[in-house]
């Protein structure tokens, strides 16, 4: 990696797999991007298309973690953190068998940046490699000034996610406050989903602040102590 990619926290989080990908919406979707890094011979390019709280971020983490589990490299970097850095922070990826690009879209209309991925398109097919990328709509309706590049995203595997519905984003928090060793009932699930945002991203944020006030109190979740924590 370049000097400024290693700067970047580019470790994958361990949540963020095929098999904790909850609610019904998107689970066909996981599954069939899943089925393509089963195949022997892997496609060039993977597109996640969908709105910013479909989950597309963690469909690319786990395409990472499951490309690990077979013993390949694989990188998943925000685009967001590397615009700083300047294309230039994407020479040298290609040595990675799985490079997985969260929001590309940031990138179209920018004409070096869209040169520097379409070059490291190149690299990567050329290796045997594999480029994952998250879009928020599929690449020939956003604003990309380079024809060749929307061409090569359109030469591999593209998947549409769909918006969660409520009883999606109550089967997520309930599955994640699982995963962190959290007791929810239904009552306290239901609780939170009529006062949140319905916002996936902004519920699981309530769970973060949930989580640590539960463990610094040393309480369960119950509606008077979410009622406390959230000043609901």
């Amino acid at each position: 990696m370049s000097a400024s990619q290693m700067v970047l926290g580019v470790r994958l989080r361990d949540d963020a797999r095929f098999d904790n990908f909850h609610g019904a919406r998107n689970r066909d979707a996981a599954l069939r991007i899943l089925s393509v890094f089963k195949q022997p011979a892997g496609l060039p390019v993977v597109v996640v298309c969908g709105d910013s709280d479909t989950g597309k971020s963690h469909l690319l983490q786990a395409a990472c973690h499951h490309a690990e589990a077979q013993g390949k490299t694989a990188v998943c970097i925000s685009i967001a953190e590397l615009e700083p850095f300047g294309p230039e922070a994407l020479a040298g990826l290609e040595t990675m068998d799985i490079v997985a690009l969260d929001d590309l879209d940031r990138v179209a209309g920018k004409e070096d940046w869209e040169e520097a991925v379409f070059h490291l398109y190149n690299r990567l097919h050329d290796g045997g490699h594999m480029l994952v990328v998250s879009l928020s709509e599929t690449a020939g309706s956003l604003p990309f000034v380079l024809p060749d590049l929307v061409s090569r995203l359109h030469h591999g595997f593209t998947v549409q996610l769909g918006i969660y519905r409520d009883n999606d984003r109550l089967k997520i928090l309930m599955a994640r406050a699982e995963q962190r060793g959290l007791t929810m009932t239904d009552e306290v699930a239901g609780f939170i989903m009529r006062r949140a945002p319905r916002r996936l991203g902004d519920l699981l944020s309530i769970l973060d602040t949930l989580d640590e006030n539960s463990l610094r109190a040393q309480r369960r979740l119950t509606i008077p102590f979410v009622k406390t924590v959230m000043r609901w």
